[in-house]
């Protein structure tokens, strides 16, 4: 891999691991169009490392807050917000972990073809197309729910459900945030906060993901080609905080349906070229 794939790849990796429009569809493409090489267990590792360090940064006060909360409920013996919110943070993402290592040989043997690609891109792009129209719906009706209430809030039932939903993305195509937001806004999260909360629950899936790509780089014995590992990782980083800032900030302005449309169009392009 030379050092413009590397950024090329970095690049899509930062920006589709946060928006719903599946980075897994993405990826794909440059290796079937292009006929890039695959690009490698190192630089895999590298740019996970990348967009965890950019959402673990940007969220870093609320991060930072739900330890301290957990540290002050345990010597205090009781729940604070705070702590109510690392819990949901836990239950949303134990769903994907269970589901993961139950169906994982599974899905890597049935369900990584390009036409399951397509079908869940265009599928889940539909749904969180509805998802979007009754909030818009609802939003009107019930004024209330324009506003931006604290991520704090969650339930654990609402984190439970919305787990349950991430746990769908183990299907490629389906797109982790767009799933999860899908899910939080059928349950009545304004769309700031169903993007915020789906934020959160990447950070320990992709701790988790990063954690199991290391162990299995440590067994390889291929030379690692620093220069091209740190680039990636440099840019998927920048590249996903950047996403992360201006999605949050343009959300209420422009909704999903931009999203909507374009998976549309990427699910369609894959059946059409494959």
């Amino acid at each position: 891999m030379d050092i413009f794939q590397a950024i090329f790849l970095a690049l899509l990796q930062g920006l589709t691991e946060f928006l719903p429009i599946s980075s897994s569809a993405h990826l794909i493409l440059p290796s079937k169009i292009l006929q890039w090489p695959d690009q490698g267990l190192a630089f895999d590792v590298a740019v996970h490392v990348g967009t965890l360090l950019a959402v673990m940064i940007y969220f870093r006060q609320v991060v930072g807050d739900m330890f301290r909360g957990v540290g002050q409920s345990l010597v205090e013996r009781r729940w604070n917000s705070d702590a109510r919110l690392a819990s949901a943070v836990v239950v949303g993402v134990l769903p994907a972990c269970l589901l993961g290592l139950i169906f994982d040989a599974f899905i890597e043997e049935h369900l990584r073809s390009i036409t399951v690609i397509a079908a869940t891109t265009i599928g889940f792009g539909i749904l969180l197309g509805f998802a979007d129209w009754r909030h818009n719906r609802m939003s009107r009706s019930i004024p209330s729910l324009e506003t931006v209430e604290p991520v704090l809030k969650v339930t654990l039932t609402a984190a439970l459900l919305i787990g349950f939903a991430q746990a769908l993305a183990l299907i490629p195509g389906t797109s982790r945030s767009g799933i999860t937001i899908t899910a939080a806004l059928l349950l009545g999260f304004s769309r700031d906060n169903a993007a915020r909360f789906s934020f959160l629950l990447s950070i320990p899936l992709i701790l988790a993901a990063g954690a199991m790509k290391t162990c299995q780089l440590m067994m390889e014995t291929a030379p690692v080609d620093w220069g091209v590992i740190l680039t990636g990782t440099l840019v998927a980083g920048v590249s996903a905080y950047l996403c992360i800032h201006w999605f949050l900030k343009l959300l209420d302005r422009i909704g999903m349906m931009p999203f909507v449309i374009y998976r549309l169009l990427l699910g369609g392009l894959l059946l059409v070229l494959f």
